[in-house]
């Protein structure tokens, strides 16, 4: 790709980018939200969205040959695959449908040998094996005939790149983020098969906002920043304290909270006992906590042991059961609107699905929940109730500002962000709600390096400054230990033991295994 700039109605996203990759070469793409990777790569793959707005500067050049690309067909009939940071399956579809889907296998049968081809009937062996060839390679012990509609999003994350890989002419592979939805074993996992894909002459373009894997993995690495190229860096010659710098453009430090002691002389806020979630692939069995006021407490553990049911229970999206007191009063489960009502708030980990109106604009879905449940930034027209726009735009600005949300203003479409700045607004949403207690699930999945350290101090300050309680679940321990007084692991939908930030990382190893520490 050479001299690569692309504008959006006047607003110029890409500036003369020049990227090329060898077979067999995994090349790392890294750069804040908004930093023009998405659209470098929409540009690669011919998506519509490029063409549809005028197209871009610059050539693309495939073994030597200059080509152009104005479709996804295009791209894919060159070699060109793209695993994408949403996911596009068909939950209706086994696995083995949506791996094979517009790629059939047919065979020959008495009918089509009489009327023609049209006829042919799907090879289900076949396309079978070739699935199973495919997940196989990802080491997913999983049934290829299995429905896409309930799986937990690590499977679909894996099903979508197995997609790619069965393809037979595949040249060049892009990875836009696909380990923001993998546990730390599953993305080791991930970095593992794209090592054998790598060495089949695949060339990959990995794009992560996980500086370390990065590291892990590429070869070479491209940042970009504010729509430029910045620099471009062989592994061996970098670090990840230069390439969060280079991405950001100021010097980053490690953001780090003592743990709180003084723990056991503060009320307890939120008591859990016997509670039991029936969350499709977060079960939770069996989970007895106790959260102090003020306090930041962690909930980690591996993928499908529970950690992400608690939040989801106690918020009433999924069946539970248990017994549950809030503030000293007995708290009643499967209501989310007594959830909110009673000071609340939930930042979830599906922010499309869950946390956002997708075709509204920022500033309703940051004042969305408060107006409906709090009757806030209303005003009163005689016997109606309408929206104060002037308070709400007031809100929206104070927001966008305080949390860094990268967009053209309070009007666009929060479809339109991205996955970062969308996860930013899910959490402005939340503090409109001014809760006394917060869960926040996956808080800074998708989001950089930069955006990350401002997400997780927003919480510190919160905490500190206001005594917000704040309850984080999160898949990556490292943020955990740098904000949370304690962290609760998860294991089989049961508390396996409660740490300090400063304990070791072989107890917190330990517990992930299923080993028991103390009391909980």
């Amino acid at each position: 790709m050479d001299g690569i700039g692309k504008e959006y109605h006047g607003n110029r996203v890409l500036s003369d980018v020049t990227i090329s990759l060898k077979p067999g070469e995994i090349h790392g793409i890294v750069g804040e939200n908004g930093a023009g990777k998405s659209t470098l790569m929409n540009i690669l793959f011919g998506m519509s969205v490029i063409h549809s707005t005028g197209g871009h500067e610059g050539t693309i050049s495939v073994d030597g040959e200059k080509v152009s690309i104005r479709s996804p067909l295009d791209a894919m009939t060159l070699g060109i695959g793209m695993v994408h940071q949403e996911f596009m399956l068909i939950p209706g579809f086994s696995i083995t449908e949506n791996i094979k889907l517009n790629r059939e296998l047919t065979k020959e049968n008495p009918i089509s040998k009489v009327f023609g081809k049209e006829m042919r009937t799907l090879d289900l062996q076949h396309m079978g094996d070739d699935a199973r060839k495919a997940l196989d390679t990802l080491d997913m012990d999983i049934d290829q005939w299995a429905k896409i509609a309930g799986l937990p999003v690590g499977h679909m994350q894996f099903i979508e790149i197995a997609r790619e890989i069965d393809k037979t002419n595949l040249k060049v592979l892009v990875f836009d983020e696909p380990t923001a939805v993998l546990t730390e074993s599953e993305a080791v996992n991930l970095l593992q098969a794209m090592r054998a894909i790598a060495k089949r002459g695949i060339a990959i373009l990995f794009i992560t906002h996980r500086l370390q894997e990065i590291m892990d993995i590429c070869t070479s690495i491209t940042i970009l920043r504010d729509g430029k190229l910045v620099a471009q860096k062989r592994q061996e010659e970098t670090s990840i304290y230069e390439l969060a710098e280079l991405m950001i453009g100021t010097q980053v430090g490690e953001l780090m909270r003592h743990p709180n002691e003084n723990l056991a002389a503060k009320p307890v806020l939120l008591s859990i006992r016997n509670l039991k979630v029936a969350m499709s692939g977060e079960e939770v069995k069996d989970v007895n906590l106790d959260i102090h006021e003020g306090e930041i407490i962690g909930i980690g553990g591996l993928a499908g042991q529970g950690k992400l049911g608690i939040a989801n229970g106690i918020m009433g999206l999924y069946p539970s059961e248990g017994e549950v007191t809030y503030q000293g009063k007995p708290f009643a489960l499967n209501d989310t609107i007594h959830a909110l009502q009673t000071g609340m708030a939930f930042v979830s980990e599906d922010r499309r699905s869950v946390g956002l109106l997708l075709d509204s604009s920022i500033e309703l879905n940051i004042a969305f929940t408060a107006m409906q449940r709090q009757h806030k930034f209303l005003k009163k027209l005689g016997p109606v109730m309408q929206m104060d726009k002037k308070a709400v735009r007031t809100l929206a600005l104070n927001m966008i500002q305080d949390l860094d949300i990268r967009c053209t203003g309070p009007m666009q479409q929060t479809r339109r962000l991205s996955g970062g700045n969308q996860q930013k607004v899910c959490i402005a949403r939340a503090l409109c709600l001014e809760p006394k207690l917060l869960f926040v699930s996956e808080p800074t999945r998708g989001i950089d390096v930069g955006a990350k350290k401002l997400v997780l101090q927003t919480l510190v300050r919160l905490s500190e400054e206001l005594g917000l309680t704040v309850i984080m679940t999160s898949s990556e321990l490292a943020e955990l230990r740098s904000v949370c007084d304690r962290i609760a692991i998860v294991t089989e939908g049961k508390i396996a033991g409660i740490l300090s930030s400063k304990d070791s990382q072989v107890e917190f190893g330990l517990l992930m295994a299923g080993a028991k520490h103390g009391s909980t």
